[in-house]
């Protein structure tokens, strides 16, 4: 090889050695800042089953800080952001905002709102409304069948919005997959729901007219 055409050579694979350096340094950045968003995101979440928004409110406030250390170490490199790590914890911090949300009542963030990819955000919006079955249940065992009605519809609604995104998982990022998986949970948590609400009729129409009466 002529000395000319291995100086080409060294100059473009010093070249991309350069890029791929690059890239590997943001992805060292990224993952452990990615772990850290997923690991305040479930704990934002645990702190919704707990009823405790302040708690919540702290944790989601980190995992977006680590969320956004992440997104900016790979805003360069959409070859590592596109490997999957970054999504998952965007949809565990999509998660985390929507489940909260969704219990308080309040109007959902769009995708552009929490800074999260689209396909994301719905697996999040799967995922949250998954977590609700817990809070239901709670509300049933405290005897306000109205709040577990309500938070069922919330679930009824969530899976016919995402159902009806029938397009490649390559596109979805697995969606149809997380949302069988509610379709599941919202078809358990429905049985529940009914079985209460039958029981409670009837203790209530046993009070009203006891035996013997």
């Amino acid at each position: 090889m002529n000395a000319a055409r291995r100086a080409t050579l060294d100059a473009l694979v010093g070249d991309i050695r350069t890029d791929l350096a690059a890239a590997h340094g943001a992805r060292e950045v990224a993952i452990p800042a990615c772990r850290t968003a997923i690991r305040h995101a479930g704990l934002a979440i645990r702190a919704v089953h707990r009823d405790d928004p302040a708690a919540h409110d702290e944790q989601v406030a980190a995992s977006e800080a680590a969320l956004r250390t992440a997104q900016d170490a790979l805003a360069d490199h959409p070859m590592v952001a596109h490997a999957g790590f970054l999504h998952d914890a965007e949809k565990e911090y999509a998660e985390a905002r929507l489940c909260a949300a969704m219990v308080r009542g309040e109007p959902l963030a769009s995708p552009a709102e929490l800074g999260v990819m689209a396909h994301s955000w719905m697996r999040g919006l799967a995922e949250a409304a998954s977590e609700l079955r817990r809070n239901v249940l709670d509300r049933l065992r405290a005897g306000d069948l109205e709040a577990g009605e309500t938070l069922l519809t919330v679930m009824d609604d969530a899976y016919d919005v995402l159902a009806s995104v029938d397009l490649p998982d390559a596109l979805t990022g697995g969606l149809r997959r997380t949302v069988d998986s509610l379709r599941a949970v919202t078809e358990r948590t429905r049985g529940d729901v009914t079985t209460t609400v039958l029981q409670t009729r009837l203790q209530r129409a046993i009070e009203a007219n006891p035996p013997g009466s």
